[in-house]
C-alpha cells in the first residue's frame, strides 16, 4: 500500500482509502460480510474510512466504531459528515446557511455520530453538501473552530455537490477548510480545471469519491440492470441515462490493455494525479478489497494510457437527481 500526505493535516493516509455508503443501507449489503471486508482492508494497509451519518441514519458510523474497536493498535483515520438539516441533496442555490447547516445542528450531528460511533473525536467532520454563497458566513467557520477547541473534531472538509467542482473556490480561500471531496473519475475529469491547481496551492486535501461512477465503471451494468424498488440507482440510472452511459463505457473498454480490469484502470487513472490524497471506493465484500487496494501497488498509467482516457472527459450538467 502507498501513502500520501493528507494536504495540510499532514496525515499520511493509504492512496486507497474506503468508502463505506454501501454498507449504511444499500440493498443487499451485510453487516458481517461488511466487517470482514474491512478488516481486509485494514490487513492490507488501507488507513481512512470515510462513512457519514447519512449512511443509514448513523448505522455506517456504527460499523466503523466497531472496526476501530477491533483494531486499538492501528493507526486508522475517520472521516464522518454531517447531514444538511432540511435533508436535501444536493445543496441547491436557493438554499441558506440556516436551511442546511446552521450552527447548533452541525453541532448536534458532531455529537450525534461521535455516539454512533463510540468515539471521542473525528480525525475528519465534513459537510455533506454545499453552497458557496455559504462561504462569508463567518458562524459554519467559528462553530468548527469551537469544536475543534473542545477536541471533538481535527480537520475541517466540505463534500461538493456532484459536477460542481468550482462551487467551493471562495470556501476554500477562507482557510477554514482542510479537505475537500469531489467526484473525480474517468468522466468526470472537470475538477483538474481550477478546484485541483487551488487545493494544491492551499495545501488543502483532496478526497476523490465515485471512482466508478456508481457502477458504471466496473462494467458489470447492462441494458436490463435494475434495482430494488426505493434505490436511488433507479433514479440515477434511469434507461435513457443508462443507455447513454453504457454508450460512454463502451468507448473506455476499447482502452482497456491486455491483463488489466475496468475497476483496475479507474483507480488508476485517479492515482495518477498526485493533487489527490486518497480514493474512496464503495467496498462491501472481501474479494472486491482485495482487488481494489491491489491498484495501489500497481500505481498510475502509463502515459500513453492517461492521455487516451482524457478523450473520455464527459462533460454533465448538475442535476436534481444527482445525488452525492
Amino acid at each position: 500500500m502507498n501513502y500520501r500526505r493528507f494536504g495540510r493535516a499532514g496525515w499520511m493516509v493509504s492512496d486507497i482509502g474506503y468508502g463505506m455508503w454501501g454498507m449504511g443501507g444499500w440493498t443487499g449489503s451485510d453487516d458481517e460480510e461488511s466487517l470482514r471486508a474491512m478488516q481486509r482492508a485494514v490487513d492490507l494497509g488501507c488507513n481512512f474510512f470515510d462513512t457519514a451519518y447519512a449512511y443509514g441514519k448513523g448505522h455506517s458510523e456504527k460499523l466503523l466504531g466497531e472496526l476501530l474497536r477491533a483494531n486499538p493498535g492501528k493507526r486508522l483515520y475517520t472521516a464522518t459528515k454531517i447531514p444538511p438539516k432540511n435533508a436535501h441533496w444536493p445543496a441547491r442555490p436557493e438554499f441558506t446557511l440556516d436551511d442546511c447547516y446552521p450552527p447548533d445542528h452541525i453541532e448536534q450531528y458532531v455529537h450525534l455520530s461521535l455516539q454512533n460511533a463510540g468515539l471521542e473525536r473525528f480525525n475528519l467532520v465534513q459537510l455533506h453538501t454545499w453552497n458557496d454563497r455559504w462561504a462569508d458566513d463567518e458562524r459554519w467557520i467559528s462553530k468548527f473552530e469551537e469544536l475543534r477547541s473542545q477536541g471533538l473534531v481535527g480537520a475541517v472538509g466540505i463534500s461538493l455537490n456532484r459536477w460542481e467542482p468550482g462551487n467551493a473556490l471562495r470556501a476554500l480561500r477562507t482557510g477554514a477548510v482542510d479537505a475537500v471531496q469531489v467526484v473525480y473519475n474517468i468522466f468526470d475529469q472537470n475538477p483538474e480545471d481550477e478546484l485541483f491547481p487551488l487545493c494544491r496551492d492551499l495545501d488543502v486535501a483532496v478526497i476523490a469519491r465515485v471512482p466508478f461512477d456508481e457502477g458504471s465503471l466496473t462494467g458489470t451494468l447492462t441494458a436490463d440492470s435494475r434495482w430494488p424498488e426505493g434505490d436511488w440507482r433507479n433514479q440515477y440510472f434511469a434507461p435513457e441515462k443508462l443507455k447513454k452511459t453504457l454508450a460512454k463505457v463502451e468507448q473506455v473498454k476499447a482502452l482497456l490493455p491486455p491483463g488489466m480490469s475496468l475497476p483496475q484502470m479507474a483507480l488508476r487513472f485517479i492515482l495518477s494525479n498526485a493533487d489527490v490524497s486518497t480514493t474512496i471506493p464503495g467496498m462491501r465484500k472481501p474479494a472486491h478489497v482485495e482487488s481494489n487496494l491491489a491498484c495501489s501497488e500497481a500505481g498510475g498509467l502509463p502515459p500513453e494510457l492517461l492521455h487516451a482516457l482524457r478523450g473520455q472527459r464527459w462533460e454533465r450538467n448538475p442535476q436534481t437527481w444527482a445525488v452525492p
